[in-house]
C-alpha cells in the first residue's frame, strides 16, 4: 500500500490540531489559528465550551447506546425543547444533516401518501443548492459536479433556478409534493433567499396544498441571530431539518415537523440505530442551555453586525480582493473578486481558518461565542491577507 490509507475524497489543507480553545485551534508545534471556519458551522459554542465538556463526560460514564428499542430520556427532553422553541410539534432525530434531510424527503413524500395521493412525490429545489451527499439529497442538490458517475439520478425533483418564483408557478403540477429550501444557501455562496420570497413559497404551498421545507441545517441554531433562520421571514414551515450547529460538534441531526407534516410517519415508517442516542442528546440539551439563554440571539446579531461592518471597510479599501459582504449574524460570505482558492490561502498564511464555497466565496463562520476582541484580531488579519493579495495583483500587472 502506497499513499494514505484514507479515501482520496478530501483536497485537505496540511494541517493538523490536537486541541482547541474557544474561537481559537492549537496545532501539534504549537502555533495558534483563528477559527473562522468553525467545523464548517459545526462548532456554535466554540472548542472546548465547559458546558458541552462536562454534559459529554457526565453522560459517557453512565450510558453511551441502546437503540431506539427502549426510551431515551435525553432524546424526549431534546425534542421538547425544540417543539417549544420552534413551529414544530414533532421530532426525529439522526446523526447528520443529509439524514435530517432525507427524513424530510420521506416526510414530505409519506404526507401526500396517507392522504390518498401516492403520485404527490416531486420536490421543487433551487439551483446551487447543496442538500447533502446521499443519492437522494444529491439529486435534490442537483449539482453535476457531485452527481457525476453515481448512475441514474434519484426521480422526484424538480429544480428551478435561485429566487425564481415564475418557475417554481410553472413547474408546480399535480405530482407536486413540497418545496425544499435553504433560507440562506450556504455551500452556494452565502446566497440569501430574499424574505418576500420565503413569504410567496409559503403561499403557494398554501395555494396548492404543498409542504413547505426548509433546509436549515447550517442556518439553523443561531447561526443567522434567530434560532431558526426563517423566523426572519415571519413564515412558518411544515418540516425543517437540522443539524451542524445542534450538536456543537458532536454529530446530531433533526427532522422537526408540524403534527400534519409528520401524520403519515407512523411506526416502522423510517428509523435510525444510532440517533438520538444517549451522547448526542446529553451534548444537544447543553448546546441548547447556551443557545436558548436570555439575549443570546441578540448578542449573536450585535457580533454578526460588527464583523460585516468591518468586512464592509476592507472591501472598500481592497475592491480587487473582495466584491461583495454577504449574510447575515455569523454566516457570512466574501465574494473575492480574486480567485477564493488564493485569498484563502493568504488567510491561512495569516493563520485565519475560514471555508470555501461556491460562486468564488469564503465563508467566515466563527463560533457564536466569539468574542469582539476575537473579531476584530481577524479583522486586522483578514486586512493584512488582503493587503498580500492586491499587492500581488499589482505586482503581476505591472
Amino acid at each position: 500500500m502506497s499513499g494514505s490509507a484514507l479515501f482520496n475524497t478530501f483536497a485537505r489543507l496540511p494541517l493538523s490540531f490536537e486541541r482547541g480553545e474557544g474561537s481559537w485551534l492549537i496545532a501539534a508545534n504549537g502555533e495558534r489559528y483563528l477559527d473562522f471556519a468553525a467545523g464548517i458551522a459545526v462548532n456554535s459554542l466554540g472548542h472546548g465550551h465547559p458546558h458541552l465538556v462536562a454534559a459529554l463526560v457526565g453522560q459517557a460514564g453512565k450510558l453511551w447506546h441502546v437503540s431506539n428499542l427502549y426510551e431515551i430520556p435525553g432524546q424526549s427532553r431534546l425534542g421538547e425543547r425544540l417543539v417549544e422553541a420552534t413551529f414544530a410539534d414533532k421530532v426525529f432525530f439522526a446523526n447528520s444533516g443529509a439524514e435530517a434531510l432525507e427524513c424530510a424527503i420521506k416526510t414530505a413524500r409519506r404526507y401526500h401518501f396517507a392522504k390518498g395521493n401516492p403520485n404527490r412525490y416531486r420536490i421543487i429545489t433551487f439551483e446551487g443548492a447543496f442538500h447533502g451527499r446521499t443519492l437522494a439529497t444529491l439529486a435534490a442538490g442537483g449539482q453535476k459536479k457531485y452527481l457525476e458517475g453515481f448512475g441514474p439520478v434519484v426521480d422526484g425533483f424538480d429544480q428551478v433556478p435561485f429566487d425564481d418564483i415564475a418557475a417554481v408557478e410553472q413547474v408546480i403540477g399535480p405530482d407536486t409534493a413540497a418545496i425544499l429550501v435553504e433560507p440562506v444557501q450556504g455551500e452556494g455562496g452565502v446566497r440569501r433567499l430574499p424574505l418576500v420570497t420565503l413569504r410567496r413559497l409559503r403561499s403557494l404551498c398554501d395555494e396548492h396544498g404543498l409542504l413547505l421545507v426548509f433546509d436549515e441545517v447550517q442556518t439553523g441554531i443561531g447561526r443567522t441571530g434567530k434560532f431558526l433562520a426563517h423566523e426572519w421571514a415571519g413564515v412558518t414551515p411544515d418540516i425543517v431539518a437540522l443539524a451542524k450547529g445542534l450538536g456543537g460538534g458532536f454529530p446530531v441531526g433533526a427532522c422537526l415537523a408540524t403534527e400534519e407534516a409528520a401524520s403519515g410517519m407512523t411506526a416502522g415508517m423510517h428509523g435510525t440505530t444510532f440517533g438520538g442516542n444517549p451522547l448526542a442528546m446529553a451534548v444537544g440539551n447543553a448546546v441548547l442551555d447556551i443557545v436558548l439563554g436570555e439575549g443570546f440571539m441578540e448578542c449573536v446579531a450585535r457580533k454578526g453586525l460588527l464583523l460585516k461592518q468591518g468586512l464592509a471597510a476592507i472591501a472598500d479599501d481592497f475592491p480587487d480582493v473582495i466584491e461583495e459582504i454577504r449574510g447575515e449574524g455569523l454566516m457570512l460570505g466574501l465574494r473575492c473578486k480574486a480567485p477564493n482558492s488564493v485569498v484563502q490561502k493568504a488567510f491561512t498564511e495569516e493563520k485565519l481558518l475560514c471555508a470555501p464555497a461556491g460562486d468564488n466565496v469564503l465563508r467566515l463562520l466563527p463560533p457564536l461565542t466569539v468574542t469582539e476582541d476575537d473579531i476584530q484580531e481577524a479583522l486586522n488579519r483578514i486586512r493584512k491577507a488582503s493587503e498580500a493579495v492586491s499587492a500581488a495583483n499589482q505586482a503581476a500587472a505591472s
